[in-house]
């Protein structure tokens, strides 16, 4: 158990090694190495998530569990300081269910992968590696480290939509890798920045011969008094010490009081909407979501299922573990624009998805409204409204991996995914159509799926935020239901126009539409049976990410003096 979350990085990208050194014409055994990789990654993650404990300690850098931290970078800058890097991982209520949620998504994808014929060698490779990547995105708590994850997910999955996708491939793989860069640059300014202006309490303390908790304090204090010369700080990018405003150097540029400036907006504020549009682009939310249906439509049906299902939360949790808790006062203040770029999302997104013939489209679009219910949660600063967020995150994974996948089935079979091509599928493909349904409804949020469950907490926090210390308007919260309208209409009129009356396709394609194979059941059934269970028994999640939520907002409406100060327009 002590090096868990090591295991969880490693054994993908040791298994991408092996898959390098096999013959690649062998392509059972590398797909059976692969998957036996994924599967690895499920064991343990499940043993993560059954092993955590949903409680929190009052100090949040303690609060991190099956925490790995070893020096990995030290080096004196002079008058500067020094600077340190540290192999920091750990798991909270805030990423221990994105961790399960990878190593499901793991072992479904690579099943759904066996129907890869070319350049099998490369592809599992480069899936593999982008594997390990997300999970290190997950689990790092040192900004470098996150950072350097974050950046080796562009080349794995640039090279698996470009050389496995679809004729337009070229373009989708460079536009994703363009607006991914772009969201990667603005989120390296403002960890700079944060690098420049934060000291790592700890290190400093025993550099000056203090030592212990009463060290760390009393090198607050004399921090705060000025009586620490730069030459005696020592920088790092350990996300626990940026929760912390007393570790914050007076006169750098993210100081509370520092009271620089940039084009006439203060160096936090910006700093803040560096990471926040970074972060934005990856999730993604409206008006930055652009290069997703083209990703979606080009990329194969498996790597679909990744960027959809965990690839994209990344952006959602580095919100949650960065920008909000690193820059509270800023998060309440812009509360009242996330909220409505949220609400944007959710309904522009809903009515581009009704509008598309394309199915994969029309289920891109949707995972773009879906992500605003996320945007909304968030700046509700509710217990409900984060928790929801949180769920939503786990949930629309789970239900959009099963989305891609019926999409997939579709294409494998016609080589067609236009809507107006189809007509009674139900009559000659009943399994796959009671799979199609159960998606289609947990996606629209009916009750007794995960979906439900996630919105209905997001709703909840958004109508409770100004009794619960936020800014959000009622009228937020009533908008955002109308993209559960949205939902309904898109879902519904794609299911009567594909799966209801007499089987016709239009004429060119094949006429027979077999009904789903083994493979194909063993993909979608959990994923089924999972989205049942976590709509039916959402304790099994909320138990788990609560109490860390509750701490996480104390804090933040603490630094903020509960939002009161604050004025939506």
């Amino acid at each position: 158990m002590n090096y868990l979350l090591s295991s969880l990085i490693f054994v993908p990208l040791v298994a991408a090694l092996v898959l390098l050194c096999l013959p690649a014409r062998m392509h059972r055994l590398l797909k059976s190495v692969a998957l036996s990789a994924t599967v690895v990654e499920l064991l343990l993650s499940l043993l993560l998530f059954a092993s955590f404990e949903g409680t929190v300690s009052s100090d949040l850098g303690q609060t991190y569990q099956f925490q790995e931290k070893l020096p990995w970078v030290s080096m004196s800058l002079g008058g500067l300081g020094k600077l340190k890097i540290y192999y920091f991982l750990g798991v909270d209520g805030l990423n221990v269910a994105l961790v399960l949620l990878t190593g499901i998504i793991a072992v479904i994808g690579m099943v759904s992968s066996w129907s890869i014929h070319q350049r099998v060698k490369g592809y599992l490779s480069l899936y593999l590696l982008l594997l390990g990547c997300i999970m290190g995105c997950f689990v790092a708590l040192d900004l470098f480290l996150f950072y350097l994850f974050f950046e080796f997910m562009l080349l794995p999955m640039y090279f698996l939509i470009g050389m496995w996708g679809g004729k337009r491939r070229e373009y989708a793989a460079i536009k994703f890798f363009l607006y991914t860069l772009l969201g990667s640059v603005l989120i390296l300014v403002a960890f700079i920045a944060l690098y420049a202006s934060v000291m790592d309490p700890t290190a400093t303390a025993t550099q000056l011969g203090f030592s212990g908790a009463t060290g760390v304090q009393q090198v607050q204090a004399l921090l705060a008094q000025g009586q620490l010369t730069s030459a005696q700080v020592v920088h790092a990018f350990n996300i626990p010490d940026m929760l912390q405003p007393a570790n914050f150097i007076p006169g750098t540029v993210l100081h509370l009081t520092s009271g620089v400036t940039f084009l006439g907006y203060p160096a936090r504020a910006v700093a803040f909407l560096l990471l926040f549009l970074g972060f934005l682009i990856k999730l993604p939310g409206v008006p930055l979501h652009t290069w997703l249906p083209d990703a979606h439509v080009e990329a194969p049906t498996p790597i679909s299922v990744l960027l959809a299902s965990i690839l994209l939360k990344v952006g959602g949790y580095g919100l949650f573990r960065i920008a909000f808790p690193v820059f509270p006062e800023q998060a309440v203040e812009f509360s009242w624009f996330i909220a409505l770029l949220g609400i944007i999302s959710i309904i522009y997104a809903a009515l581009c998805a009704l509008a598309m013939a394309d199915l994969k489209k029309l289920i891109a679009y949707s995972s773009v409204s879906h992500m605003g219910f996320v945007l909304l949660g968030l700046a509700a600063l509710t217990p409900e409204g984060w928790n929801g967020a949180l769920y939503q995150l786990f949930s629309h994974g789970l239900i959009s991996a099963m989305l891609f996948l019926i999409a997939g089935v579709i294409y494998d079979r016609m080589h067609d995914r236009n809507i107006e091509h189809f007509r009674g599928l139900a009559m000659v493909a009943p399994v796959f159509t009671v799979f199609v349904v159960m998606a289609f409804f947990a996606s629209l949020g009916l009750p007794g799926f995960s979906g439900f469950i996630a919105e209905l907490l997001v709703l909840l926090g958004a109508f409770g935020s100004q009794a619960g210390g936020g800014l959000l308007p009622k009228w937020m919260a009533m908008a955002a239901t109308g993209g559960l309208v949205l939902a309904a209409a898109y879902y519904l009129w794609t299911l009567q126009r594909m799966f209801f009356g007499r089987f016709w396709v239009t004429p060119g394609l094949p006429t027979s539409f077999p009904d789903l194979t083994a493979r194909e059941i063993l993909m979608l059934l959990p994923l089924a049976l999972l989205v049942l269970a976590f709509g039916l028994f959402p304790a099994l999640l909320l138990d788990k990410s609560g109490a860390t939520v509750a701490e996480y907002l104390r804090l933040i409406l603490l630094v903020t003096g509960g939002g009161t100060s604050m004025v939506a327009p």
